[in-house]
């Protein structure tokens, strides 16, 4: 990736220019010291003075009003609020008339910027003051008052608090009073420059020490640049949070948002003094020192997929390679391209008006359909269909152009979403709310409606990313996230009245990824990089987790390193200073999801054995388990040396009814209760009973023979002989109400005990004759 610069041959401005901002994705307004404000158009070229300011009045920051006001739409801003060195700020017209000026701050405005509702205006200045307004130019609140100069303003991604520099210091403040102020030294020089991205929710800072940082919004250090030759005068996020543009003397930097650079400028401009990025976020327009406005478009954007490489070389064509037979096609677009996804088979592509479908099998013939809205901002792909999500909403669209469903929920705001908070799978969609961060909702894909009993997943801290399986059946869907205390969960999106356990299955995990074509997961644990070959582990033997993972040493991937892709058997990582890293695992677990899932437990136990690894034979165990398949349990359990379950899966095997193997199945899996209602169900009392006596559930045991009034003296006699064994004397009230007066005859029980399952075996042996009879009438 990198920047495609354009600059006049003369500037346009007569003396520095010091702010822009971006109406539309094709135009710019600037200000400068010759007190012109200026309109350019990208389209025509031409550039119109819109206003001239007072002699006295020299313009220091402009900030359009955002293009959602009070929640709704507009198609480009109408007005700008512009901070001045008269200590006044003014409300601007897009034509060019001053709607309002407000007396602010005594010295000049330094800086101002409106929310991200277009509600209220954050102004500091030389008086070391910021101060909180309404829209409509009324003072709220003085927020702070500094020592010294307040050279640069953000709001946070909630609207709440306001980020701000003092000297060498950045400050949180909320508006609320009594919340507890953050505050760090983050430079060595003055702090002139902060942006806080509302999407990643990461913190810019630029300084005199001439480095720029990246911060968490806890003002952990992420980032530090080496020191550059001059102070770093400008920073600013792209809208989405991928991307950071660096400004400085003669200089242009193009980061990503881990802090790297992909791209360095060095044009003729003076000090940039100021950045900012279009709607679309394809190109950035910088304010220069020498009276020229400088603008660059982001070009040679890379896509990867199996053999196929993508690469945007300008504006409206990509460039598609096979890596395999070295063919090259061109793909021409008639808008510019904004965002675009390559996965399972396909390439989508949106522009400022359309988007484009195309298969790897045919670059010949998109599927072309029009946008609602132009800016999309994220685009997610599933085997079956794909995600938009633009300002106005998500839009899920089949591969054919058709729009399937458009999920809405309570409080949505689409521009803060990326994919580490939104995930599709080919029948689910799921979403982190952005209000509580505890909650995920999760949606049908098909009908948009929320799935199972429509409520959403409530974790007990914050989450910080999702991702859901790819493959299986809609009921075994999966999800996986990471909490704010950096654990690793998984849970089940089926949710209907009871609790689904949600189980921990790592901890310190940075980064996660499903893999495309089985439901294998990786991530990189504190310093080692894990693969849970079958995660579903977790509910059917949670024993045996820990002999399904693949571990290997992640030190040499450096600090906070990014999954980017896990296709097929090879995984690709980004380290923190950019470079990639492709590991490569067995393809055998693959293989055995395969097998599985075609239910060929033949052909898995075959593979089993020609790769001889503990690993496979534990996954195919808990498949087994899983699946309710006894013989091929007991041939893996047996081979990783697991002696007493697979004595319990032969007394399984022995069980009279499928109804009572079905509930030791159950039980096998820790799943006490679901057993016992499967018994109770089907009418086998005493069975139920047994499992709880089993459990030392003593409780539940006299509970359920005195409620089916049957084998109260069963109970009572496991019980004595229990407490006999331990030398122990009977202090429950409840049991010795019952055994008052009984006398415990073991024969008596015995036989009793043999007749249930006598009777259990006969009625085994009745739904086998009637379920042969229908079999053959078919």
């Amino acid at each position: 990736m990198r920047l495609k610069t354009s600059l006049l041959k003369e500037p346009k401005h007569k003396e520095l220019v010091s702010c822009v901002g971006w109406t539309t994705a094709d135009e710019l307004y600037s200000c400068g010291d010759d007190h012109q404000i200026l309109k350019w158009n990208l389209l025509t070229s031409e550039t119109t003075q819109v206003m001239k300011l007072p002699d006295d009045a020299y313009p220091i920051d402009l900030h359009w009003l955002p293009r959602s006001v009070g929640g709704k739409k507009q198609h480009q801003t109408e007005s700008f609020v512009l901070t001045s060195s008269d200590g006044k700020f003014h409300f601007i017209s897009k034509v060019g008339r001053v709607e309002k000026s407000v007396e602010a701050h005594s010295g000049a405005v330094l800086a101002g910027r409106w929310n991200s509702e277009g509600t209220a205006l954050a102004t500091v200045g030389e008086d070391g003051q910021v101060k909180i307004w309404s829209k409509s130019g009324m003072l709220r609140s003085t927020l702070a008052q500094q020592g010294a100069p307040v050279y640069s303003v953000a709001w946070g991604p909630d609207s709440e608090k306001v980020l701000y520099t003092s000297g060498k210091q950045l400050i949180i403040k909320a508006l609320q009073p009594n919340v507890k102020v953050l505050q760090w030294k983050a430079h060595d020089g003055l702090v002139l420059k902060t942006d806080w991205n509302s999407v990643n929710e990461l913190i810019l800072s630029a300084g005199e020490d001439c480095k720029y940082k990246v911060w968490d919004s806890y003002g952990h250090l992420l980032y530090s640049s080496q020191p550059h030759e001059y102070p770093i005068t400008s920073v600013a996020w792209s809208g989405d949070g991928e991307l950071f543009a660096v400004g400085s003397f003669h200089t242009l930097r193009l980061c990503d948002k881990t802090g790297w650079s992909y791209a360095l400028e060095k044009p003729n401009t003076g000090s940039i003094f100021n950045i900012a990025w279009s709607v679309d976020g394809t190109q950035l327009a910088g304010a220069c020192g020498n009276g020229h406005v400088i603008f660059a478009h982001v070009v040679e954007q890379r896509w990867e997929w199996k053999n196929f490489e993508i690469t945007l070389i300008k504006r409206r064509t990509m460039q598609v390679h096979n890596v395999i037979n070295d063919a090259v096609d061109l793909l021409e677009f008639r808008d510019r391209v904004i965002k675009a996804s390559l996965n399972y088979g396909h390439l989508v592509v949106s522009t400022s008006l359309q988007c484009y479908v195309f298969s790897t099998n045919n670059w010949n013939t998109p599927l072309i359909f029009d946008l609602k809205e132009g800016t999309v901002t994220l685009i997610l792909q599933a085997e079956r269909h794909f995600l938009l999500v633009d300002g106005g909403g998500l839009y899920l669209y089949s591969y054919e152009g058709r729009l399937i469903s458009s999920p809405k929920f309570p409080g949505m705001r689409t521009d803060i979403l990326n994919a580490q908070t939104v995930s599709l799978s080919n029948d689910t969609l799921a979403v982190k709310d952005k209000a509580d961060e505890k909650v995920i909702y999760i949606f049908d894909a098909i009908s948009g409606k929320p799935l199972g009993d429509g409520k959403s997943l409530t974790h007990k801290t914050e989450i910080v990313e999702i991702a859901l399986d790819q493959k299986g059946l809609t009921n075994e869907r999966k999800i996986a996230f990471i909490d704010k205390n950096r654990d690793l969960y998984i849970t089940s999106v089926k949710r209907f009245g009871k609790e689904q356990k949600i189980v921990k299955i790592g901890t310190m995990v940075q980064t996660l990824a499903w893999n495309d074509t089985s439901n294998l997961l990786c991530g990189i644990q504190d310093t080692r990089f894990t693969v849970w070959y079958y995660p579903n582990t977790v509910y059917v033997d949670k024993d045996l987790l820990a002999k399904t993972l693949y571990e290997k040493d992640a030190s040499d991937f450096s600090k906070n390193p990014q999954i980017v892709h896990f296709v097929g058997n090879q995984i690709t990582i980004r380290r923190a200073d950019g470079s990639l890293i492709h590991i490569n695992i067995s393809p055998y677990p693959v293989i055995l999801h395969e097998y599985v899932s075609s239910s060929k437990w033949e052909d898995a136990v075959r593979l089993c054995r020609f790769v001889k690894d503990q690993t496979m034979w534990a996954c195919l165990a808990a498949m087994a388990v899983a699946n309710k398949d006894m013989a091929t349990a007991e041939i893996a359990y047996a081979s990783i040396g697991e002696i007493d379950k697979v004595q319990y899966i032969n007394s399984i095997k022995d069980l009279p009814s499928k109804e009572s193997r079905m509930a030791h199945m159950l039980l096998f899996s820790g799943n006490a209760q679901e057993a016992e209602t499967l018994l109770l169900q089907t009418g086998l009392i005493y069975q139920a009973i047994q499992v709880n006596i089993n459990l030392y559930n003593w409780d539940r045991a006299l509970e359920l023979a005195v409620k089916h009034k049957t084998h109260v003296d069963t109970v009572l006699a496991y019980r004595q002989k229990f407490l006999e064994d331990f030398g122990k004397k009977e202090t429950n009230k409840r049991f010795l109400q019952y055994a008052e007066g009984l006398e415990v005859d073991w024969n008596k029980i015995k036989a009793k005990i043999e007749m249930e399952i006598a009777k259990e075996r006969e009625r085994a042996a009745a739904s086998a004759t009637v379920r042969a009879s229908v079999t053959v009438q078919q």
